[in-house]
Formats: structure tokens, sequence, C-alpha cells
């Protein structure tokens, strides 16, 4: 695998060497050979490759790829250039228009907020074309379990972003008292209106950041 760079492979390594990466590396040469898998295998670790590790302010936690094409490439919530921004993107970027005054952009590429030091991070790395979930069984929840762990382990003052239950099942892999855990509903439809829509977290992120000393984070993509 070609390194990630920016420290990550430092941090990483240990995982990758592990007999438990191996089975799921095993798993994707024949899903990659099979059927059509999303993001494509040289977007799969784009989230580590676009944040480095000393400029990490910030994880969003995702739960598994967009299943249809054009959409995935290896960060969170992101849509390419030129594709239709899906419900919860569009949801997200309302809140940042009634948090911070922010008007939706154009596009839903989000590797700004990674360059500014979000980590766009998945719970599932992978998934089949048109089928949700569909790897969610093979591995990738102890691989993205143990990036969380090292990340409170091995730096301070991080924001963890926690939207809906998936995401918010990990707030006990994070040490509370090192890092700011935030958390409430979806941003999907289906549950934005339980607490996403005013839960102001982009604001709170930043007002955290400045509070502890770091460079808040430029949530503009209109530029």
């Amino acid at each position: 695998m070609k390194p990630l760079g920016g420290g990550w492979d430092e941090l990483l390594n240990p995982l990758f060497s592990d007999e438990r990466y191996q089975k799921i590396r095993q798993f994707l040469i024949n899903e990659y050979k099979n059927h059509v898998v999303y993001p494509d295998m040289y977007d799969l670790y784009n989230c580590f490759r676009y944040t480095p590790l000393g400029n990490l302010k910030a994880v969003i936690l995702g739960q598994d790829p967009y299943h249809e094409p054009g959409q995935a490439h290896g960060l969170c919530f992101s849509v390419k250039k030129g594709v239709a921004l899906p419900p919860s993107l569009q949801n997200i970027f309302k809140e940042i228009k009634s948090d911070l005054g922010i008007d939706e952009p154009d596009c839903g590429d989000l590797t700004k907020w990674a360059r500014e030091g979000v980590l766009l991070l998945n719970t599932t790395l992978t998934v089949r074309e048109h089928l949700a979930n569909s790897h969610s069984k093979c591995g990738w929840a102890w691989f993205t379990d143990s990036v969380i762990k090292l990340i409170s382990e091995n730096t301070q003052n991080t924001v963890f972003i926690l939207w809906g239950g998936n995401a918010r099942s990990k707030a006990p892999l994070i040490d509370g008292k090192k890092h700011l855990i935030l958390q409430c509903a979806h941003p999907s439809p289906l549950s934005a209106f339980n607490g996403f829509f005013g839960c102001k977290f982009f604001s709170k992120t930043n007002d955290y950041l400045v509070s502890v000393g770091k460079k808040p984070i430029d949530w503009d993509l209109n530029y």
C-alpha cells in the first residue's frame, strides 16, 4: 500500500500489520475483482492523506460510503464535484447556514475541510454498489474503532463530532477529559429534526479550538 504520509503510517502501522487487517485486505481483493466497490481503491484512505495527523483538529464520523456511482471518494459525507448533494449533506449545509451564516455551496466536495484539519472518517470504509452496509461485517469496525482509540490516545484537544446512533456508539472509545465530544441526531431527513438542526456544532467546535489555542476551522466552501 502507498504510504499515507502526514504521520499516519507510524500511528497505524500496527493495525496494517495485524492479522485482522490482512483478512480485510483479502476480502477487498476479492470484492474489487468481482464487484463494483466504492470508493475507488486509490481513494480508500483519502481521509488520512488529506489531513495530516499533526494538523488534526476535529473528527467527523460517518457510517459507510455512498453506494451510488460517482459519489464516494474516501471522505465521509463528501461527494465529488458535479454530483448532486445527498439529503444528509444538504442538511449539514443548512445547519452551517443557521449556525454561522455561511451560504450553501454549489459543490459537496469536502476536501477543503479535510485540509483544514477535519478527519472525515467513515466507520466502514468500503461498500458494494447499490448495497448500503454491505461491507459492515468484514472487519472495518475493528479497524476504525482502533483508529479512533489511537487518535484519542495520541492527540490533545481534538473535537469528535458524532451524528446518529452508529457514530455515538463510539463515544466510549474517546477520552472525554482530553477531547471535546459533541453528539446529536444524524443529519438524515429521517432524524435531522430530532436534534441535529440547531446543534450548532460548527461554532461550538471553533469556540473550543480557540479556547485551547488552536486556529478555528474555516467551514466556508464557497471559494
